[in-house]
């Protein structure tokens, strides 16, 4: 038992340190992933800018509006993923290596730098966080989807009501779950 005591209990200990290449990789997806939005957000504006232009009839205004509506929504997605990678990012970091002492530290002054979702406390805590983002994504991808949907009759109307629903029925039991 002194062998295990000594020599593997601090090996098994310090082999949580693996955990660091998840950290930094997340982190530099959530940076790529950022930056990438931000570009597309900067080719979106210098193309909205046409939207003003007299010599566009209004059949094409209104398929660049079409067109501009679902580049802002791609990069809402955008930006929603790469705080998915943040949070997972620092998450892992918070449960296996460290605490992070500026969240810490700025959380015990007045000075608010951080806010509650970066607290992670647990696995099932980065989960949950995790999971409202995510939920996020899946109903900006679901706007997406449906802002270029064609209606042929009452059945696709009404998977529509059902998907709208359904989202919302998600977005409420989500809400629930976090007064618990």
């Amino acid at each position: 038992m002194n062998f295990l005591d000594k020599v593997f209990e601090p090996l098994i200990w310090r082999s949580r340190f693996v955990v660091l290449f998840a950290v930094v990789f997340s982190l530099g997806v959530s940076l790529l992933m950022f930056y990438m939005a931000t570009v597309d957000a900067i080719y979106m504006i210098g193309h909205a800018l046409h939207y003003y232009s007299p010599e566009l009839n209004g059949a094409a205004r209104m398929e660049l509006r079409a067109v501009t509506v679902t580049h802002v929504v791609e990069i809402v997605d955008g930006y929603l993923l790469a705080s998915v990678m943040l949070i997972f990012a620092l998450g892992l970091y918070e449960l296996f290596i460290s605490e992070i002492d500026i969240a810490k530290e700025s959380a015990n002054g007045n000075e608010k730098i951080s806010s509650n979702v970066l607290m992670i406390t647990s696995l099932d805590d980065l989960k949950t966080r995790l999971a409202k983002v995510i939920l996020m994504i899946l109903i900006v991808r679901f706007f997406e989807q449906a802002s270029g949907m064609e209606f042929h009759g009452a059945l696709d109307l009404l998977m529509f009501a059902g998907g709208v629903a359904l989202l919302g029925l998600a977005l409420f039991l989500a809400h629930a779950a976090e007064k618990k």
